[in-house]
């Protein structure tokens, strides 16, 4: 009886299947590229501005774009383009600085809550929560009366403004992080609490903090563009882009629109790529957490 089984041997070699390419989202690669060019323009603002930032030409107020000053210019005849270019150094700087500040506090703080817990999880966690509810612009305001106007000031306002939010964000994620077996393990060796956090981990949550901090980047960008504007951040003559939007807002009288709306387009750009990169930093840094 013939056999239907097939013959024995060796078969043709069945080519492997290749597996599809996953396709790099469009929105946040395109994002990330325009900010590594806004960083790339804020580096070289010195070489890529047509003019001083402060240059000042009253003959040239108002101009509509053109050749000499392609962005135009504001009531003073400062070249936009000029201002821009050099504004960026300060509004990408600045929200490094708070955020920084505001890291360490909110850090410090959810760690020690989560690794203490019991009372002094939560004192610290009505703190918070005190702090929280508390409205951040006027906290920072009333911060500001007290000591002064100015970016400093501002940034430092800022910070502690932004820490609570870090500080509840850590304690979550260091909660979780602290119910894992490698805790234990460092315990039984006769590791100490400070030394275990310092060293174990507060670094196994560096991954979810930063995708939470470049999320949080575009909020502080746009808080501190606020305080500019309402005259309690950046003062003149600097080119802070709040405070361009400030400058510009009397010339809308006039009809000219460039010297408010430029800064403000700048922005919002920056503010919504960093939203739209940093929500996918966030997500693949999570993944790889």
């Amino acid at each position: 009886m013939t056999s239907l089984s097939p013959a024995a041997g060796p078969g043709p070699a069945v080519a492997a299947v290749p597996r599809p390419r996953t396709k790099r989202p469009v929105g946040p690669t395109a994002a990330a590229g325009f900010l590594a060019l806004v960083v790339l323009a804020a580096i070289g603002a010195p070489l890529l501005a047509p003019y001083a930032p402060d240059a000042i030409d009253l003959s040239s107020s108002l101009t509509g774009t053109g050749r000499e000053h392609l962005l135009g210019t504001d009531a003073s005849g400062q070249d936009l383009l000029s201002r821009v270019l050099y504004g960026a150094r300060t509004s990408l700087i600045a929200p490094l600085l708070l955020l920084a500040l505001a890291a360490v506090l909110g850090v410090t703080l959810g760690t020690v809550a989560a690794w203490r817990g019991g009372w002094v999880d939560t004192v610290l966690s009505r703190v918070t929560d005190v702090m929280y509810a508390f409205p951040g612009l006027l906290f920072v305001v009333l911060i500001i009366a007290v000591f002064g106007s100015g970016i400093t000031t501002s940034v430092i306002a800022l910070g502690l403004a932004f820490a609570p939010t870090i500080a509840k964000y850590t304690r979550s994620i260091a909660l979780a992080e602290r119910a894992k077996p490698y805790i234990d393990a460092y315990r039984v060796q006769g590791m100490g609490g400070a030394r275990i956090c310092v060293r174990h981990l507060v670094p196994n949550l560096g991954r979810s903090l930063v995708g939470y901090l470049v999320v949080l980047f575009g909020e502080a960008l746009m808080s501190l563009a606020t305080l500019s504007y309402l005259g309690f951040g950046t003062q003149p003559p600097s080119s802070d882009w709040g405070l361009m939007v400030q400058e510009g807002q009397a010339a809308i009288v006039q009809g000219a629109l460039l010297p408010a709306m430029v800064p403000g387009c700048a922005v919002a750009a920056v503010v919504v790529a960093f939203n739209v990169a940093g929500v996918r930093a966030a997500d693949r840094l999570s993944a790889k957490g």
